[in-house]
């Protein structure tokens, strides 16, 4: 398990077809200060302008990461995007973003009730 990795989803998203991504177990994040997201990755000190698609070139990579503030509360109880932390609804908007796909819900806790559905 790691950070939410953008370049990734992009290469994912372009081959696979994603329209819509679920984000699960966001309330994982509930104690962070500092949320990093992977945004792209450097080889040689350069970053990569597409992602690797070779075993021996992705072994290689260092992650870039952009940092979001993290919101220290609980999300267990929340039901609705209006309600989320600005912080969490920052960190969800830039998601949705730097993916470049739009957000259908997010999780914040185990049980189907604990779903957010979002208009990002």
């Amino acid at each position: 398990c790691g950070w939410f990795d953008v370049f990734a989803m992009q290469h994912s998203a372009r081959i696979n077809g994603i329209e819509r991504l679920a984000i699960t177990k966001l309330d994982v994040l509930d104690g962070f200060d500092d949320i990093p997201v992977c945004v792209g990755y450097e080889l040689h000190g350069k970053r990569l302008r597409s992602f690797p698609t070779d075993v021996a070139t992705l072994e290689r990579v260092s992650p870039v990461y952009e940092h979001f503030e993290g919101w220290k509360t609980p999300l267990t109880g929340i039901t609705s995007e209006e309600t989320l932390p600005p912080a969490a609804q920052k960190y969800l908007n830039a998601l949705s973003r730097l993916t470049d796909i739009p957000l259908w819900f997010a999780s914040v806790g185990p049980r189907r009730d604990q779903t957010v559905f979002l208009s990002t």
